[in-house]
């Protein structure tokens, strides 16, 4: 059977349309459409069925893709037993991980990686948790830094494992002409008045706001929903409104603005994610033992 096709279909297992499985792929939906059907004419039964805009799997196509899943894991584990022969490190690694994270952590630990590994290739894509657990999952990306509060556990697949690097407190923050500005500490409670602006990137997060705020008596008045921290802090230097962020994104570009410790604290954990199969890949190994190296990390 042809890999290229086994990948298309467990791809189409997880994401349910040609559309969604040709833009992971890179491929147009007429491309995929077509290795699905190839896939059928060689095994001689039908592996999906319609269903609206989207698909499901045949009881043949569920059994073949978790033949699949074994068979794509198995060529990831060939490559890094090769790769293990290799006296030098090279070839490319992909890496995702969202803005908080990624602005704190991966800048450094690619530097580091070039000026040690200068054949190695650190192809790095922003992404939110639960689109890079999706991406590792359809082997778009080799490794995938997430957070506990999107990927709950037990939410991962059984192929991915996790290495913990470390942990977040989230804290607020305000302009510096706003009353809290010079405060260490803030309670929630003593936030019921304000007026919040927000990040919506994370629905997670937004939601993890809104529940603090009620267990505390009040919901929070969201005067601005904005699609990036650009405008997030841009209105609250401008004292329209205050925010909650991660503490890792509390020592990047946060000019003229006050960050305040929130009590009771509200953390997150933060762990590396990758394949089981790729464990031994050298190029893997490099990036954890580097970011693991990090201060707090680990």
């Amino acid at each position: 059977m042809d890999v290229g096709r086994l990948r298309a279909l467990r791809e189409l297992s997880i994401r349910k349309t040609m559309a969604a499985v040709a833009e992971a792929l890179y491929v147009s939906p007429s491309a995929v459409s077509q290795q699905i059907a190839l896939l059928e004419e060689e095994v001689g039964i039908k592996l999906i069925e319609r269903r609206g805009r989207g698909v499901v799997m045949t009881l043949a196509g569920q059994k073949l893709v978790e033949r699949a899943e074994n068979i794509l894991s198995e060529i990831e584990s060939a490559k890094a037993d090769i790769s293990e022969l290799k006296s030098v490190i090279s070839g490319e690694l992909r890496v995702a991980a969202f803005p908080s994270v990624a602005a704190a952590l991966i800048p450094s630990v690619v530097h580091q990686l070039a000026a040690l590994h200068p054949h190695l290739i650190v192809q790095f894509d922003e992404m939110e948790p639960a689109e890079s657990v999706a991406a590792l999952r359809s082997w778009q990306t080799d490794i995938a830094i997430i957070d506990d509060l999107n990927m709950p556990t037990g939410a991962l697949d059984p192929n991915i494992e996790t290495i913990y690097l470390l942990e977040d407190v989230f804290n607020v923050m305000v302009s510096q002409d706003h009353r809290l500005a010079e405060r260490p500490t803030v309670k929630l409670e003593e936030l019921r008045n304000e007026r919040w602006a927000i990040d919506t990137a994370s629905v997670t997060y937004n939601n993890m706001l809104a529940d603090a705020c009620q267990a505390v008596g009040f919901k929070p008045n969201i005067v601005a929903r904005c699609k990036g921290f650009e405008v997030t802090i841009a209105l609250i230097r401008q004292n329209y409104g205050i925010s909650m962020l991660p503490g890792l994104r509390a020592s990047h570009d946060l000019e003229d603005v006050w960050v305040c410790k929130l009590l009771p604290e509200i953390r997150r954990k933060i762990f590396l994610a990758f394949r089981k199969a790729e464990k031994r890949s050298p190029a893997v190994q490099v990036f954890i033992d580097q970011i693991t190296r990090k201060p707090g990390a680990g």
